[in-house]
């Protein structure tokens, strides 16, 4: 149904253009980040910030990897800048530099709450092995006399605003019985979080990603990881809505080298560590290296997008919307693109979902 409603849409904006003076030529530079629109991937620009020292794209992009398979369709890669966070890898698909992005369900919910600029087209389960390498933590100094969350009433916690640590601070509070506004969350970026927290300006802190296996290697004390929570921030890709609606194959292609590289980092981790670099500050080794490798070892591999994911975005956002977090609601269908009966990403019809009937409710 879709499909042969976006057809139609086409097919009548198509026919407008003469009456409004316009060219196709002009609709196509109007496109922010997404190309040249044509069949599948034909004209398609996939932009992505740089990888880094490691992963599958880092790998990637050393071996020109993107470069050949999206050719193959007719789209082209192009990698631009580093992004501390997702909340500013955003403001790089505000301007155009990115319209493919990584991160996670909590702080892309802000943005869509707001716009439907862009669509979520995969998602990565969690890791549920107990032997698989804590990746988060709510961090206390060792000194510190805070024994559990309950300790937290009264103190300051530092987190990224709207970002995967307020929501699994707001989780754990819940869990704890402790109302959210006993605490008090003092919201800093992973960079400034990391300098308050070791300069003692914050009680305790909900370190991310890299930041937490730096701070525990500093001697901080773990009171709760995510993994102990009942959470559903699920791991995300993103891209540009243009992009998802006008070069589908190309979006498809690029999951599909993600997967298999996801694949492939899994059966041999230590290929994509340190890709660039052996030395100097991106590079890692000794007890970090054998962690990085430990955690590619037991990721899961991305996925295509599906309607029943809806229920972990609509589950983070009622955290984030019972605090006051997010301004407005998010319905699950908007912000989701299945794949069609191809494979590739397509922006469902709204009124087609139970999903959003059920949000309507």
């Amino acid at each position: 149904m879709w499909n042969f409603r976006h057809r139609l849409r086409l097919a009548v904006y198509a026919a407008a253009l003469p009456l409004l003076g316009l060219t196709a030529a002009c609709g196509a530079s109007a496109t922010a980040g997404g190309g040249t629109p044509g069949q599948g991937g034909a004209g398609a620009v996939i932009k992505l910030a740089d990888p880094g020292n490691s992963g599958p794209l880092a790998y990637a992009k050393r071996e020109g990897i993107l470069e050949k398979r999206l050719g193959a369709v007719g789209a082209r890669v192009e990698w631009g800048g580093s992004y501390a966070s997702f909340t500013a890898t955003i403001d790089a698909v505000r301007s155009g530099s990115v319209n493919v992005l990584e991160g996670a369900i909590s702080p892309a919910l802000g943005y869509l709450a707001n716009s439907r600029d862009i669509k979520i087209f995969s998602f990565t389960d969690r890791v549920t092995a107990k032997e698989a390498p804590y990746e988060d933590g709510l961090v206390v100094p060792a000194s510190s006399s805070v024994r559990s969350v309950r300790d937290l009433v009264g103190r300051q916690v530092a987190v990224n605003k709207g970002g995967r640590g307020e929501y699994l601070l707001l989780l754990a509070l819940k869990e704890a019985g402790i109302p959210a506004d006993q605490v008090e969350r003092v919201h800093l970026n992973p960079v400034q979080g990391a300098s308050a927290f070791a300069t003692g300006k914050v009680d305790a802190w909900w370190a991310i990603v890299r930041a937490y296996p730096e701070v525990v290697a500093k001697g901080a004390r773990v009171l709760v990881h995510g993994r102990d929570l009942p959470e559903k921030d699920l791991n995300i890709w993103a891209a540009r809505t243009e992009l998802i609606d006008r070069h589908p194959e190309a979006v498809r292609t690029f999951l599909d080298v993600l997967r298999e590289l996801v694949q492939q980092e899994k059966d041999a981790p230590e290929r994509f560590q340190n890709v660039f670099l052996k030395q100097g500050p991106t590079a890692v080794s000794g007890a970090r290296l054998a962690e990085e490798i430990a955690k590619a070892r037991h990721q899961n591999v991305p996925r295509p997008a599906r309607q029943a994911d809806g229920e972990y975005v609509r589950a983070v956002a009622g955290v984030f919307r019972e605090n006051g977090v997010l301004p407005a609601e998010v319905d699950p269908w908007n912000v989701i693109a299945e794949p069609d009966a191809s494979g590739a990403p397509s922006s469902p019809a709204p009124s087609a979902s139970p999903a959003a009937s059920e949000t309507a409710r």
